[in-house]
């Protein structure tokens, strides 16, 4: 067993420490816009919208009505007045700066309460519960903050023909946006909270996660709240912290290790008793590229002639790759060469991508010996790899070298010497020993 599914309310004093809320515990009055729904089918016409404003609160006595005012622009039927217990709605990330350009997305649809029809949620709704609760004014708020980190599914109740909402379930991520390495472990955050005044919080809830990616989808994951069960696990590796998710709401998805597939939206849904909140997400896998250069060492060469040499980028995801050549002189000076002959792309099996590049670098127009660059530019961050080229009889010996060429130069003197010495030794005893030899045959000779 995971825990008891009644451990899952949480306390809204619990849950407010996990916001900041905004200064002097204000919160701020959101600008939404608010999606009527259409009459009719068809296709013709935009979207149809009204201006509306949510004035936020902690508590139920801080509503004012009658002290707001609303703007010309703004219908007066579309004021809605939010008491939100948890301050999920009053983040600091929902109020920008007075006067700043950048404000948070805020949409408000109308609801309709009934019960879910998904395997996973349908035991949760109750015969015996009365649908009474359920007639009255309900609202689904989906907001992004001003900085785009941050996205909630809000569901709010009002008594039917009234604009004092409360709120009754609110689900948030604080990961819209996740970039990973791969086979790093990865943390998609959901957590949600529910209104512990309603009837709908006593009968358990569900989890569900699921993913997206160009038109595809699967199920990720599945957790029974109500029987403490997991119903499916389509996804190795991923799971649940369970402890986290029946003490405070935390229904992140845990994935153990990024691996290429794992690139795409997810959706973190949260079902009670005839509703259900979602948040959406991106995961991306990215993995900058291995480079290498073949040959390495370059061989020598002389000016004038052209050099082949190429490039070979792997192991990167996802597939945008720039791969270009550099080449830098001895005075310092950078020269883009070109992308040169690019290759296409090939698949590895852990799901990553090769490419090649080959370079006709033709030296004349080099000047001087220097480096040669292949330069990788990813989304994973821009990788470098270079060699050096030398041009024979054209760059300046180095004082290694000419120390080198001098000793080269006195062994070679040495061995000339001693040659020389060796030749000219033998010779002389040769000589000798005809001249002796002579003088002995003269005298025979003589008498």
């Amino acid at each position: 067993k995971f825990g008891s599914y009644n451990l899952w309310i949480v306390n809204a004093s619990t849950f407010t420490a996990q916001f900041s809320i905004c200064a002097h515990g204000s919160c701020p009055v959101l600008e939404c816009w608010f999606m009527k729904e259409k009459v009719g089918g068809g296709l013709s016409g935009g979207p149809n919208q009204d201006k509306s404003l949510l004035y936020v609160h902690k508590h139920a006595d801080s509503h004012r009505a009658e002290s707001h005012d609303a703007p010309l622009e703004v219908n007066p039927d579309r004021l809605y007045f939010v008491t939100d217990p948890a301050a999920t709605l009053c983040h600091r990330s929902l109020n920008p700066r007075r006067g700043s350009s950048n404000k948070p997305m805020c949409e408000i649809n109308p609801l309709h309460p009934q019960p879910s029809t998904l395997e996973l949620a349908v035991p949760l709704t109750e015969p015996a519960l009365s649908p009474i609760y359920l007639h009255a004014d309900w609202l689904s708020t989906a907001l992004q903050s001003f900085d785009k980190t941050m996205s909630i599914s809000a569901i709010t109740r009002a008594p039917t023909g009234t604009k004092e909402h409360d709120v009754i379930l609110t689900l948030t991520t604080k990961t819209v946006l996740v970039q990973s390495r791969l086979g790093a472990p990865v943390l998609l955050d959901c957590s949600f909270w529910a209104n512990p005044s309603s009837p709908l919080t006593g009968t358990g809830f569900a989890v569900e996660w699921r993913y997206q990616f160009r038109g595809d989808g699967r199920l990720v994951l599945a957790y029974d709240g109500k029987s403490d069960r997991l119903s499916h696990t389509g996804e190795e590796g991923a799971t649940l912290d369970f402890e986290a998710l029946h003490g405070r709401g935390n229904a992140s998805l845990i994935l153990q290790e990024a691996k290429v597939h794992h690139s795409g939206i997810y959706i973190c849904s949260v079902y009670l008793p005839y509703l259900q909140a979602q948040v959406a997400m991106e995961l991306q896998v990215v993995e900058p590229p291995s480079l290498s250069i073949h040959p390495s060492p370059l061989p020598l060469t002389a000016q004038g002639q052209t050099i082949n040499i190429q490039c070979e980028a792997s192991g990167f995801a996802p597939l945008s790759l720039d791969l270009h050549w550099e080449f830098k002189g001895a005075d310092g000076k950078t020269k883009v060469l070109g992308s040169g002959s690019l290759s296409s792309h090939r698949q590895l099996w852990d799901g990553t991508y090769t490419q090649s590049s080959r370079l006709e670098l033709d030296t004349a127009d080099l000047g001087r010996a220097g480096e040669v660059a292949c330069v990788g530019v990813h989304p994973g961050g821009t990788r470098r790899v270079s060699v050096e080229i030398n041009l024979i009889g054209f760059s300046s010996p180095s004082i290694e070298d000419s120390m080198a060429m001098v000793g080269v130069a006195l062994v070679l003197y040495g061995l000339i010497k001693l040659v020389s010495w060796s030749f000219s030794g033998s010779g002389n005893n040769k000589t000798s020993i005809m001249w002796n030899g002579g003088k002995e045959k003269w005298r025979f000779l003589c008498g």
